[in-house]
Parts: structure tokens; C-alpha cells; sequence
């Protein structure tokens, strides 16, 4: 039977996500050196790409340097009708990019779900943009003089990705850098190369992107990292990852030899703050989700989860009951909720904090053996807040249960960390758990919601070790443009000499 004119044909799978995108080709990369992505489930190996080096990194970045004057020149219908293009084409590949999140990073489902949802909605706010770039004038105390202040695109971004949450942590960067009129070179993580970028270069190539504005450069950190970083040509480096990461490229940023903006999101130590008066049964439902989605391997992933005493011991039944229910195995699986940890270095991070909490005398409530990379959930009760389980973000499967005498102990505890990224209260008095939630020293705090929450239009980054700016909406718009003043003397004022 021939398909319904009315539906559209599913479009074909994208192809050559084996090649690096390099000012508008695609290619190898010039190192000569090969690396395999695989499934971190099965180990199948899903591309295998010959890596980039510091030539390709020239080549990209001078492309991106050419090809962002013409495009912050273009009509800002031009601009936004890029970006309009490459939501439909989210929407049309939809079930295309679930799979790959699902495949490449060991994503359940949900989490693939959320991911493309978020990575799409980035994108359709970006393509509003263009539009968004005003000024001012301002008066001023000289005589015939006008001041006008214009926004302008900075020029070229560098964006490093990281693996968890690959799609949507490179588009947030490459969507809005482009809908401001830059430029975007993208270093994506070595685990994750398709979905945090390959992918979207097929996206935008197919959504009509000028050839340069964009290109991919899959390379080890070691050959490419800082000299990506350090580079003459990006205006702005846009990082998602770890804490310590973020703090070399702050300072090879500010070092020189030409300073250049940062954008940082780092490391988490979120904390759910359960107040006496809370729904227990809430509390569990979102504790459970916050702490084990995609294996706790989010940087807004609930990393303690702190309980007012009244509570403590129901809390923990509950909690522990349902952790030991949740089905791990396959990703595909629409059954399974949590899936492999992303590679072998992880999990033997993870499985070492495991034994460190056992040493300093965490009471052992739920724990199991890994089956390959799949970890099942550890809980751990009599959780010193002192403790490194506490104290270290776990980017796993790994939940403390800390216990407070009262609202004073439970915020000095939740403010014992040296991050402040996401953070959640949970409280029957919605103004009571607000004005708690005020006091935590963090980008974002959800009440009565799990720390994993992130919206297109509203600000998102941290506070502390946790990160410097804001993406998303109006506040990446700021970090992704200029300002500059240029004042206009209408007539002429006398001067001293």
C-alpha cells in the first residue's frame, strides 16, 4: 500500500558520521590517528573517525572567521529562517536522534527524550535572536551629543562539549552562538563525537547553513585541547565539564597572550533539602528520579539528599524500597531505567568512592555488583556531611542520605560544598520551602521539583565551583554579543584647548 500523501516520508538516516565536518567538508581528520565510539552497553562499535589535529583546528577556525562577516551582514529573516529549518528537521529525525542519544551515551528513553526535546526548544528560541539584538541610546550632559549603544555578535565561538547530556550541552552553545550572528568551531567529548556534534553539522548543513559557520573537530584533548582553547581566532569558549577542566581553561583564557570571554559550566554537588513537613511519598518520587536518571551522570543530578530527622527513617524505607526496584540493563529497553555508566574510567571512579564511603563508616543500604558497565544504585544512611561522599560530586548511581535537626542544620549543610549548581526543597508550606530555597548558595533551586530541570527561556548555571554566566534566553544572548558605544556629536562644543 503506497503511504498517504498527507504524511510526510520519514527522511533517510543521516550517513558519513564516520567523517569529521571541517569548513563545510566532510573528512577525515588529519592527525592519521583513529578512534572507535562505541555503545558503552554492548560495546558495538558505532563510527570510527580519524581524529583532528592542530592543523584542522586552523582550517576551522579561519572558515569560521571568514564565513561570520557575511552572516552577522545578513538580513535577520535569514538568520532566523537557518535556525527555523533545523527545528523541523529535530522534529522530522526525531526518533532518529532518540536512538543515537540511547545508543552513543547509554540514554534511557526518557532521558533521550528530554535531551532532543531540550536540544530542539534551544534551537527555536535561538531563531528568535536575531531579532533580539538592540540597543540603546542613552542622553547625555555634553551639548548635541547622542549616545547609541549597539549589540553585536562577538565573532567566532569555541564550544567543548561533554558526554552526558551531549546533544543538547553542544547546541545550547551552537544554536544561540549562530542565532547572535557568530561563528561556531566544536570540540565535542571523545566518548560522544555523533551526538555532540556530527549530528547537528547534518542538521544545520541540511538546514541550509552557510558553508564555515560551523564545523566539528573530533580530536584528543591532549593534541588539540589547549591549543583549541588558546587559539588567536575564538572570541568566546563556551565549556560544559568538569570543575577542574574548567579551571585550566579560566586560566589559559585570562593568561594570554590575547584575553578572551568564558563561558563555564561545571561541576555539581546538587543537594534535596526534604523539610519536616514534606510529602514523603513526593519527597521519594523525586529523589528517586533526581538521583538515578541517566545513572546519576547529569551535573543537575541529586548528589545528597538531605532529610529533616522528623522524616529521616520513612524517607529512607521508601527511598531505599523503590532504588531497589528500578529495572537496569539495556538503554533500548523500554522497560530499563538505568543504563551503563559511560566507560570504564568512570566506573572504576565510582566503584572507588564506593569503597571510600564504606571506609569513613557510611552504612551500606542498597548495593550490587556491576554487570559490564551497568552499575546497579548504591544507597549509603548515616551519612556524615563531612564525608567525600558528601563532599565530591559521584556523577553515578551513588546515594547519601544525610539526616538534619531542623531548618538551620539543613541549610548549612546543603551549603557545605564548594559547588552551587542546582539544588531542591521539598515542603508542604510552599512559601516556607520558597523561603528556605532563597538561602542556598546556587544558580537554581526547585521547590517541590527534582535539581535536573532546564528550560530554553529562563537562566541556567551556577554559582561557586559550579560554573561562570548564565545560558539560555536572554542571558545567553549576553554572553554570546558585545556591546559597543558609539557616541555622535551633532554639533560642535568647545574643548580646554
Amino acid at each position: 500500500m503506497a503511504p498517504s500523501p498527507n504524511v510526510p516520508a520519514a527522511p533517510r538516516p543521516y550517513t558519513d558520521l564516520d567523517k569529521l565536518f571541517i569548513a563545510g567538508a566532510w573528512r577525515d581528520g588529519g592527525s592519521g590517528e583513529t578512534a572507535q565510539d562505541v555503545n558503552p552497553y554492548n560495546q558495538d562499535v558505532l563510527a570510527t573517525h580519524v581524529l583532528a589535529d592542530r592543523a584542522d583546528v586552523d582550517e576551522a577556525y579561519a572558515a569560521a572567521e571568514r564565513a561570520q562577516r557575511e552572516w552577522a551582514a545578513a538580513a535577520p529573516a535569514e538568520r532566523a529562517a537557518v535556525l527555523r529549518r533545523a527545528v523541523d528537521i529535530f522534529d522530522a529525525r526525531h526518533d532518529e536522534l532518540v536512538e543515537w542519544c540511547q545508543r552513543e551515551s547509554g540514554s534511557i528513553r526518557a532521558k533521550a527524550e528530554f535531551e532532543v526535546g531540550a536540544a530542539r526548544n534551544i534551537t527555536e528560541e535561538a531563531a528568535s535572536f536575531p531579532y533580539r539584538m538592540h540597543g540603546d541610546i542613552f542622553p547625555s550632559d555634553t551639548p548635541g551629543k547622542e549616545n547609541r549603544v549597539y549589540r553585536q555578535p562577538l565573532g567566532v565561538v569555541g564550544v567543548i562539549s561533554p558526554w552526558n547530556f551531549p546533544l543538547n550541552l553542544s547546541n545550547r552553545s551552537v544554536a544561540t552562538a549562530l542565532g547572535c550572528g557568530n561563528a561556531a568551531v566544536l570540540k565535542p567529548a571523545s566518548d560522544t563525537p555523533v551526538t555532540g556534534g556530527l549530528l547537528l553539522a547534518k542538521i544545520y548543513e541540511e538546514a541550509g547553513l552557510p558553508e564555515g559557520l560551523l564545523s566539528v573537530v573530533v580530536g584528543r584533548g591532549s593534541v588539540i585541547g589547549d591549543y583549541f582553547v588558546e587559539h588567536p581566532v575564538p572570541k568566546l569558549i563556551s565549556f560544559t565539564g568538569s570543575t577542574e577542566v574548567g579551571l585550566g581553561i579560566g586560566a589559559k583564557t585570562a593568561g594570554g597572550p590575547r584575553l578572551k570571554r568564558v563561558a563555564l559550566e561545571l561541576g555539581g554537588n546538587c543537594p534535596l533539602v526534604v523539610l519536616d513537613d514534606a510529602d514523603v511519598a513526593h519527597a521519594v518520587d523525586i529523589a528517586v528520579i533526581g538521583r538515578f536518571l541517566h545513572q546519576g551522570q547529569i551535573c543537575m543530578s541529586t548528589n545528597r539528599i538531605i532529610v529533616d530527622a522528623s522524616l529521616a527513617d520513612e524517607f529512607t524505607e521508601r527511598f531505599v524500597d523503590r532504588a531497589r526496584k528500578l529495572v537496569c540493563g539495556d538503554p533500548l529497553d523500554p522497560a530499563t531505567d538505568i543504563g551503563p555508566i559511560i566507560n570504564e574510567s568512570q566506573l572504576a571512579g565510582l566503584q572507588q568512592k564506593v569503597r571510600r564511603a564504606k571506609e569513613q563508616g557510611a552504612q551500606v543500604l542498597l548495593d550490587g555488583e556491576p554487570d559490564g558497565l551497568v552499575m546497579p544504585p548504591v544507597v549509603f544512611g548515616g551519612v556524615d556531611p563531612a564525608w567525600d561522599i558528601a563532599l565530591q560530586e559521584s556523577f553515578g548511581p551513588l546515594a547519601p542520605i544525610i539526616v538534619a535537626h531542623g531548618e538551620d542544620e539543613a541549610l548549612r549543610f546543603a551549603n557545605m560544598s564548594d559547588y552551587g549548581l542546582s539544588s531542591a526543597v521539598v515542603g508542604t508550606d510552599v512559601e516556607r520551602a520558597t523561603a528556605f530555597a532563597r538561602q542556598i548558595d546556587a544558580g537554581m533551586t526547585h521547590v517541590n521539583d527534582m535539581t535536573v530541570a532546564d528550560e530554553q527561556h529562563v537562566p541556567f548555571g551556577g554559582e561557586k565551583n559550579s560554573g561562570l554566566g548564565r545560558f539560555n534566553g536572554r542571558w545567553v544572548l549576553e554572553e554570546m554579543t558585545r556591546t559597543h558605544w558609539t557616541s555622535v556629536q551633532h554639533a560642535p562644543h568647545p574643548y580646554p584647548f
